[in-house]
């Protein structure tokens, strides 16, 4: 219980001392033989927001389980003729699979073909994997916490934070366990047992054996997954408090709502510091620096006496577009940034903003109508900058700007880009970005993610990084104010 308070409280939820202790004497009243009551008893004394209903739902079956009833044991419940069909079945698709695994082997071996074929290719570990799988299948075990901890190793689970790569890492575990092959096997097998004499009846009923002991395999793997992701957070957030980490380095996604507002509050203190730099910075360089050649030609009546001092002009003021990834899950850093740069329009030459999901929309005149939060409240709510399911398409939104408004891009300007460089495997148009390297003074971009993540799954961000003189990392509001600063210089 203690494990699920510090789960939840890394997730976001906000949970007092009281409220904990409050959690452990409604368990003690209610007691724990009936699992539906103890949870009840968990919601109503640990959630207090509608919002993080959700969260609560999520969590508690990763840490007590639920009421899903046990795998089958298949063998118990054949006869003793219809085992010997289905062992024999299962003898007969095996050894066509092992059969072809050697023909695999002895072709790598010949024509000495590339790791990536060989990994689509049938191997002899994926044969046994596949042998463990069916024994577990019939017999109704679920698999033990060492062959999850070590398949979970293999697939990088340590590492998984988000959401996309515990997707990732359960699919990678499925595929160590073999089930891509048994879904190939169980196709092949309700032939087979016909063949053999088995009654239709009969097939069908194993067939929805085994297909319900698959699924509760996978839940198990994915419940697993989700649970360690889940106490990986906790550890982190444990040891971020420990540390004591302040929310100005919390990560925008480990932000709950109360904390979020307590740093929107604080803006406008950043704010001041922000311009308060610039404004020293543009007062220092207010006269340029020595134009020697003005100097001399304004000094010739003078004899040559450099009585009149010349200067080059500086331009401080950076003319910004801004291109900002409206997803689920870059809002919160996009909602951060926008409130800074249009709180500091008085330190901007100029600046057009667009947004996109699946298509560019122009927000400029938005933010020029309304205050910054109100604006922002706006542009959220907009019908057209709505994420949607896999819908984000920088490729097109790119095609969009330049068809649409080229005109906002020149030698002058500084183009930024805000977000994660993942655009669901479609055409990220470099050509596009090429274009606007050339039209423009710098392309810069901010990306929430770690370096260590870019380039894995749908993600560009590789693909990107030629066109940006400089890449900035903005996973929290720390780092988020510092590159603005940065971009201030002009």
């Amino acid at each position: 219980m203690i494990e699920f308070v510090n789960g939840l409280r890394a997730a976001g939820v906000r949970i007092s001392i009281a409220e904990s202790q409050d959690a452990f004497n409604a368990a003690g009243v209610m007691g724990l033989a009936s699992q539906t009551d103890f949870r009840s008893s968990l919601r109503t004394t640990l959630i207090k927001e509608v919002q993080d209903q959700p969260i609560f739902d999520q969590l508690f079956p990763l840490y007590f389980g639920n009421d899903e009833p046990p795998m089958l044991n298949i063998n118990q419940e054949l006869s003793p003729e219809e085992q010997k069909m289905l062992q024999q079945a299962l003898r007969a698709l095996l050894e066509q699979l092992r059969r072809q695994t050697e023909q695999n082997e002895r072709q790598q071996g010949q024509q000495g073909q590339s790791p990536w074929r060989r990994d689509q290719q049938l191997t002899g570990d994926m044969l046994n994997n596949l042998m463990q799988l069916l024994q577990s299948l019939l017999q109704g075990q679920n698999l033990p916490q060492e062959k999850l901890e070590q398949m979970g190793e293999q697939s990088g689970l340590q590492q998984a934070r988000r959401p996309y790569e515990q997707r990732a890492a359960a699919r990678e575990m499925l595929r160590q366990l073999g089930m891509q092959l048994l879904q190939q096997l169980l196709q092949q097998l309700p032939d087979m047992l016909k063949q053999l004499g088995m009654s239709q009846q009969a097939i069908d009923q194993l067939m929805q054996d085994m297909e319900a002991n698959r699924d509760a395999l996978a839940e198990q793997i994915g419940r697993y997954v989700g649970n360690q992701i889940a106490r990986q957070r906790t550890e982190e957030y444990l040891r971020q408090r420990e540390e004591g980490a302040d929310l100005m380095h919390r990560p925008f996604d480990r932000l709950n709502e109360h904390e979020a507002k307590q740093l929107r509050d604080d803006l406008k203190r950043l704010v001041a510091q922000l311009r308060s730099r610039a404004a020293l910075r543009r007062k220092r360089a207010q006269n340029g620096t020595l134009d020697a050649k003005r100097t001399l030609r304004a000094n010739l009546r003078y004899g040559g006496v450099p009585l009149d001092l010349k200067f080059k002009s500086r331009h401080l003021k950076p003319k910004l577009v801004l291109i900002c990834d409206m997803s689920t899950s870059m809002r919160p850093v996009v909602s951060f940034f926008l409130r800074i740069i249009y709180e500091l329009q008085d330190q901007v030459s100029s600046t057009h903003s667009f947004g996109f999901v699946g298509d560019l929309g122009n927000i400029t005149e938005d933010f020029a109508e309304h205050t910054p939060d109100e604006a922002l409240e706006i542009v959220l709510d907009r019908p057209d900058l709505q994420p949607g399911y896999y819908s984000t398409d920088l490729g097109n939104s790119l095609n969009t700007l330049m068809m649409e408004f080229p005109a906002t891009i020149d030698h002058r300007t500084t183009v930024i880009f805000v977000g994660d460089g993942r655009n669901n495997f479609r055409d990220p148009r470099l050509d596009l970005m090429q274009q606007i390297q050339r039209r423009s003074k710098r392309i810069i971009w901010l990306n929430p993610e770690h370096p260590g993540e870019w380039g894995h799954g749908d993600s560009d961000m590789p693909k990107y990084l030629p066109f940006a003189a400089a890449v900035h990392c903005v996973s929290n509001l720390a780092e988020l104010t510092a590159a603005i600063d940065k971009l201030l210089t002009g």
